[in-house]
């Protein structure tokens, strides 16, 4: 029996509806849903700040959503390094890197070991970004004590 085998990357960080349906979304398109957690240092060069939530616990979380099959830390930046690693046949990403630098990049490496890469909408109204920012603001500058309500 073939099993298409799906790759799910992301940070998970301060984890949110958008992470469940890009995982929903992946499991429904495949037998078998690796999640890869992006590893503090390698969340830490992406996007410029290491997470909130520390590894293991966001490696938990994801772990226990009943979409995934199995949880793997990607501690490498190379997409193409990882799947040497995991060996899936599908990548999922939200398509906030369709026609991107990044995203045509993924697509022709992927092309070339014959991976597929399917965008999923990036939910816009709930990101960790924006979450980050919310729990930034309750911190008052001055003493780093959370503000009054």
């Amino acid at each position: 029996m073939v099993h298409r085998v799906g790759y799910a990357p992301g940070v998970y960080d301060l984890f949110h509806i958008g992470h469940l349906n890009i995982l929903r979304h992946a499991r429904s398109q495949c037998d078998y849903l690796v999640a890869g957690v992006v590893s503090d240092e390698m969340a830490a060069l992406a996007k410029g700040h290491r997470p909130v939530i520390p590894l293991p616990e966001r490696l938990e979380i994801v772990r226990s959503v009943r979409h995934v099959d199995a949880a793997f830390v990607e501690t490498v930046p190379d997409k193409v390094e990882t799947w040497q690693q995991v060996r899936f046949d599908v990548i999922f990403k939200g398509d906030d890197w369709r026609d991107t630098e990044k995203g045509r990049r993924l697509e022709h490496d992927f092309a070339e070991v014959g991976v597929e890469v399917v965008y999923f909408p990036y939910t816009v109204h709930t990101s960790s970004t924006q979450l980050r920012r919310a729990l930034d603001a309750l911190v008052s500058p001055q003493s780093g004590a959370l503000s009054a309500p």
